[in-house]
């Protein structure tokens, strides 16, 4: 995309004494990062060090003074801060910058807005952009009243906000009484996809980890991938066969980040407990990155938060062939190191995957007469088979392999070992 097209912005950060340089930097690199894929150009980035954040300016008056100036000199369409901003500091930044004030939160909240396909994406998005928005539209007269052009003022289909608080909070009731109803239906999805048994897989991990492109190269699908942060919002399933035939569903989930807005967790709730239902869980893990660790550190930390116990957790380390100077794999976990793009890699992960649900499954061997075609190919779909061979004189089936304990099946191919010894 051309840089014409794009809104300049200068983005300002302020670090407190309690936080180290290189987390401070790393936040700092992230929001350019998000203004990038916001579609904005950097065109100054400023920073201030302070005991605690100015409560009217955020800043110090001496550090707005140069922000005034740099910004008559640059003349941005926006200032972007690193911090979530209180309602007064947005109002007394907004009257003495004379531009348009975002913070970190709303920058999120418009990329999450941009992205959002589905109808539950899209509700989740304005429920959170309300609620973030609402103590802050009085006194702001018709700047905050609508949602309109430019980063930090987008919303699904361009709703406009009316400034009453009476329909912003009927609009709110609104939002989550349909939110409800998404939940319900999503919550049945799960329970009918438990019925049928399938094993079920999560991708989770830091938002550009590469989840969406590991995704697709497994299950052949055409989920949008891009070098963006958020380039996925909507959880996507879709059937995934291991190399054996058993058929698993494989869900790709919402990336996480750092500082994730609150709002934001608590809209998209229903979303990231996705993860919560699986069965087993891929943590993909950007090896090339330099701030990989705290990415991982990130994720577990929320994965904690949505309760996600007692799930098996495979660390995928993707990206290997671009993997960073400093890169050390977590001490303890299981993990693989890979590439998404590497098809040799694929199939090691897919046998890795194998590996893992092996450990949570029974050895079983059953002998299954031929006139049992359906039962066959069920077995086939639904466990890990390690051989089959056809008795043609018995005209019955040999089959060994694995089954889970809780399936159904489970009790049908102990059924069919009566047939050893007949």
């Amino acid at each position: 995309m051309s840089n014409e097209l794009r809104e300049k912005a200068i983005l300002v950060g302020c670090q407190l004494q309690n936080v180290d340089d290189d987390r401070f930097n790393y936040s700092m690199d992230e929001l350019a990062s998000l203004t990038k894929t916001a579609n904005g150009e950097v065109v100054l980035i400023t920073t201030q060090k302070r005991t605690k954040y100015h409560p009217a300016l955020y800043i110090g008056t001496g550090k707005l003074e140069e922000l005034e100036a740099a910004i008559a000199e640059l003349e941005p369409d926006v200032v972007i801060f690193n911090n979530e901003l209180t309602p007064s500091q947005i109002r007394n930044l907004s009257a003495r910058l004379e531009k348009r004030v975002i913070d970190r939160t709303q920058l999120i909240l418009d990329i999450f807005a941009q992205r959002a396909k589905t109808k539950e994406g899209k509700l989740q998005v304005e429920l959170a952009q309300l609620q973030y928005l609402m103590p802050r539209l009085v006194g702001q007269g018709t700047e905050l009243s609508r949602l309109g052009g430019g980063i930090g003022t987008r919303g699904p289909g361009e709703t406009k906000l009316e400034s009453d608080r009476r329909h912003i909070r009927k609009r709110i009731d609104d939002i989550k009484q349909q939110l409800n109803i998404v939940v319900e239906h999503r919550k049945r999805y799960r329970e009918r996809r438990k019925k049928n048994e399938m094993f079920h897989i999560s991708l989770v991990g830091y938002t550009n980890a590469g989840k969406s492109t590991l995704f697709n190269r497994l299950t052949k699908s055409d989920v949008y991938e891009q070098d963006l942060l958020f380039a996925t919002l909507d959880p996507t399933t879709r059937k995934f066969v291991l190399s054996n035939g058993m058929t698993t569903l494989l869900t790709d989930t919402v990336g996480f980040i750092q500082d994730l807005p609150t709002a934001l967790i608590a809209a998209f709730r229903s979303t990231l407990e996705e993860a919560t239902e699986a069965d087993f869980i891929l943590h993909v893990v950007d090896a090339s990155h330099e701030n990989y660790k705290s990415h991982e550190v990130t994720v577990s930390k929320l994965l904690n938060d949505l309760d996600v116990k007692n799930i098996p957790i495979l660390t995928v380390y993707n990206k290997i062939d671009q993997v960073h100077e400093d890169f050390v794999p977590s001490p303890s976990e299981g993990f693989i190191e890979m590439s998404a793009l590497n098809e040799d890699d694929l199939s090691k992960l897919r046998y890795r995957i194998e590996f893992e649900c092996k450990q949570y499954m029974e050895h079983f061997e059953a002998f299954v007469p031929a006139y049992e075609g359906k039962l066959i190919h069920e077995i086939k779909k639904l466990t890990m088979i390690e051989s089959i061979n056809f008795n043609e004189d018995a005209e019955i089936y040999q089959i060994s392999g694995y089954v889970f304990k809780e399936h159904s099946i489970y009790d049908t191919v102990k059924r069919y070992r009566i047939y050893k010894e007949q």
